[in-house]
This record gives C-alpha cells, structure tokens and sequence, in this order.
C-alpha cells in the first residue's frame, strides 16, 4: 500500500511540474481581419498596423482562415535564441573595467 502512494504522489508531483513549465510562457491575444494566407503564415490586419504570425502542424483552426474573416489569434512570445554582443563589462561590486 506505501509503495502504491509513493507512486501517485511521485506521478502527481511530476504531472504539477510538467503544467507549472507549460504555463510559464504568458499568452497573448490579438483580434483582426486575415488579409493574406499562405501555408506557414498568415497577415492579420489590426487596423494601425499588420501583423504576421507563423503557423506549424499544432496551430489549432490554421486550415480554416480565408482572407477576409475576422480572427482572434492567441499567441506566445518565446525566445529561441540569445546571443550576447559584449558591452560594458562590469566588476563584481558593480563598477566598469578598466
């Protein structure tokens, strides 16, 4: 019986930790008309402005846009790279090297 509920907290700690990652990437919504389609992206236009968001196979309704229909697009931003370009280097008590 201990090893059963070892078992179920240990999947259940794991099932929180897996929702916890999932969740930590904010979502975002913007409400405009498509203007254009092709097979990986799409225009929407927001009035001031265009935006282009690109789609893959898990994008959710993205064979059902036509040019023309009014959409909510939900969207995460996330960074896939990150590459330093120097600057000014500092000392460890916050002051510039020399």
């Amino acid at each position: 019986m201990r090893m059963k509920s070892l078992a179920v907290l240990a999947t259940t700690a794991i099932l929180g930790a897996a929702l916890g990652w999932a969740a930590a990437a904010a979502s975002y919504q913007k409400t405009g008309v498509v203007k254009e389609v092709s097979t990986d992206s799409f225009t929407l236009d927001l009035g001031k402005e265009e935006w282009r968001f690109y789609t893959d196979g898990g994008t959710a309704g993205k064979d059902a846009i036509k040019a023309g229909d009014k959409v909510t697009v939900t969207y995460k931003q996330v960074a896939t790279k990150v590459e330093g370009k120097g600057g000014d280097k500092k000392d460890a008590k916050g002051g510039k090297k020399k």
